[in-house]
């Protein structure tokens, strides 16, 4: 089966079923400012599933879409058999009530079996429901009894109950519906998550009933189903792909694949008119057309055949790719020249090396990506790097970032023996809680590559260093400070605990300076007392405060350079 046959079948069955079809959004999403690209199919019907928007007014209640989305958490992990940047989710969506659990299962069934749609033998399907472990809820035994009729009758090949880790979604962002699934497996592949959407999650990480008004969202990954049907050893092999496999055939597999992944995501954000930039979505998209750079560098692959072969194969489906044409082949060229540019020094000073060794020291290959740029993927793939060593030239340079801090404040500005009033010292502890939080903002809205490189707390103000290779735009100031604030608002509890290091760091606890911690250690979690979800956890000195409600409002009023590779960022409780 083609990728066109499957557009085509999956619209007609719901088309058939009743659904109103609705075309792909953008990859900007216009209604949901807490994620910065469309991460899923259901983020444009979002307000239809809060009560914003009327989908009876808009819709019949029931849609049906293959949307594209793009996700930046597996960006480093492209080149395996799995993961993927930009890529369609199948959806049909049902509001207020209007699609009931059985017949959002029932749908799922008939089109993942029946020799008209995808004809998947039964035997090769097996399926999951929700057990009921998170607090706050039941297990989903109407799902679960329709499953054991399926079962019973000789259909799906087996019903597992899940936890709540795998068999419950959502919300997207911080607020917003959620509830359990029932995920469906093609020879162990998830396929298709249906959700139902019956709880909704406050912003204190409260959970409301609203089954009574049951949202069903489900989503499909397209590649994905696309390699079960075929049979398929993974998404790489569909003809989503090949036609960019067969242009870079004679490189390495794994550079076949970023290559191939990374082709489509340049060409479907240009087409949403997003540029390379050191802004937000633009520094996105800069970061994969400069890794597909470096795959093609010095080989006979071009940039603007790659490109031109993606349009070529999805125009027919997605119309502005063609109407873009031009101006991404003229953008993406102006980019691949900038990067030319910046990169041949660096890779001057690589082959250089790789003339007198075939191993690289942890600090030369930090000196390599400080200095000249070389991202830390292209140095590996030309050379093996001491990578233990490499983790430990950037504690050594975060070190000289907080040496000066430790002699003065020793980070949080009350360990140095300075005489300070109770005010200043209750201002220090208020700024230095606020400062674990901007911590966890920093890796919500930029990700988590961002590491905390020093601190430097005084009863005026907080000083912030983070690794973070440019300058942060406005806009991400603002969500930023929004973030913090929202968590400040909802009254998040402090609490201290003493354990050993090791355990702390098994636990998820954030830790720098690794060599100076005892072996013995506190860590301060900031979490939520009603759901028990965690907001920040840090082995850290102290003090804190009790509750995130005693710190005021949150603002940062300078966000600059500290040093290579280093952002600084300066804030205050007002």
């Amino acid at each position: 089966m083609t990728h066109k046959e499957l557009r085509i079948r999956f619209k007609d069955f719901f088309k058939k079923e009743g659904y109103q079809w609705v075309e792909s959004a953008s990859l900007l999403p216009k209604d949901d400012p807490s994620v910065l690209l469309t991460t899923a199919g259901m983020q444009q019907f979002k307000p239809y599933f809060v009560g914003l928007k009327d989908p009876k007014a808009d819709f019949n209640n029931r849609v049906a879409s293959i949307q594209k989305c793009f996700r930046t958490a597996d960006i480093d992990e492209v080149g395996d058999e799995t993961h993927l940047t930009f890529f369609e989710m199948m959806g049909n969506f049902g509001f207020n009530g209007q699609v009931s659990k059985e017949m959002a299962i029932q749908l799922a069934w008939e089109f993942l079996t029946d020799t008209k749609w995808m004809g998947i033998d039964k035997e090769r399907i097996s399926v999951t429901y929700y057990n009921g472990s998170r607090a706050g809820t039941r297990e989903d035994s109407v799902s679960k009894q329709i499953l054991d009729k399926l079962y019973a009758e000789g259909g799906v090949a087996a019903v597992t109950a899940q936890s709540d880790e795998s068999n419950f979604w959502g919300p997207t962002g911080d607020e917003g519906p959620c509830g359990p699934t029932v995920e469906f497996y093609v020879d162990g592949v998830e396929v298709w998550n249906i959700v139902f959407n019956e709880y909704y999650h406050q912003a204190d990480g409260s959970l409301t009933d609203t089954s009574d008004n049951l949202g069903v969202d489900t989503g499909m990954g397209f590649e994905r189903l696309l390699m079960t049907v075929n049979k398929l050893n993974n998404v790489f092999e569909t003809d989503v792909f090949t036609p960019v496999i067969k242009l870079v055939q004679t490189l390495p597999e794994k550079s076949q694949r970023v290559i191939a992944d990374h082709a489509r995501g340049i060409v479907f954000l240009m087409a949403d008119h997003i540029r390379p930039s050191n802004k937000a979505e633009g520094y996105i998209l800069r970061r994969i057309l400069r890794r597909l750079l470096l795959h093609i560098r010095g080989t006979n692959v071009r940039l603007e055949e790659l490109i031109e072969t993606i349009i070529d194969e999805f125009s027919e489906f997605y119309p502005e790719l063609k109407t873009e044409k031009d101006d991404i082949l003229k953008s993406a060229r102006e980019e691949a020249d900038k990067f030319g540019r910046t990169i041949d020094a660096g890779e001057r000073e690589l082959n250089r090396i790789l003339s007198t060794k075939d191993k690289l020291t942890g600090e030369e290959a930090f000196n390599l990506f400080s200095s000249f740029g070389l991202p830390i993927d292209f140095i590996k793939e030309k050379i093996e790097v001491d990578e233990r060593e490499f983790e430990e030239a950037f504690d050594k340079h975060r070190q000289v970032s907080r040496a000066g801090v430790e002699s003065k404040f020793g980070g949080h500005g009350l360990s140095a023996g300075t005489k300070l009033g109770d005010e200043d010292k209750q201002k220090i502890t208020q700024l230095h809680t606020a400062t674990h939080l901007l911590h966890e903002a920093l890796k919500h809205i930029l990700g988590e590559e961002v590491h905390q490189a020093g601190s430097d707390i005084n009863p005026t103000r907080a000083r912030f260093d983070f690794l973070f290779p440019r300058k942060l735009e406005e806009g991400e100031i603002r969500r930023i400070e929004d973030w913090v604030n929202q968590k400040i608002k909802n009254g998040f509890k402090v609490k201290k605990e003493t354990m050993p290091y090791t355990k702390a760091i098994e636990i998820g606890a954030h830790a720098f300076f690794k060599e100076k911690y005892p072996d013995t250690v506190d860590v301060y979690t900031i979490y939520n007392k009603v759901s028990g979800d965690i907001i920040s956890c840090e082995v850290c000195g102290g003090p804190h405060v009790a509750s995130s409600k005693e710190l005021g409002k949150f603002k940062i009023i300078k966000e600059q350079s500290s040093s290579a590779g280093i952002r600084r960022i300066k804030a205050i409780l007002e």
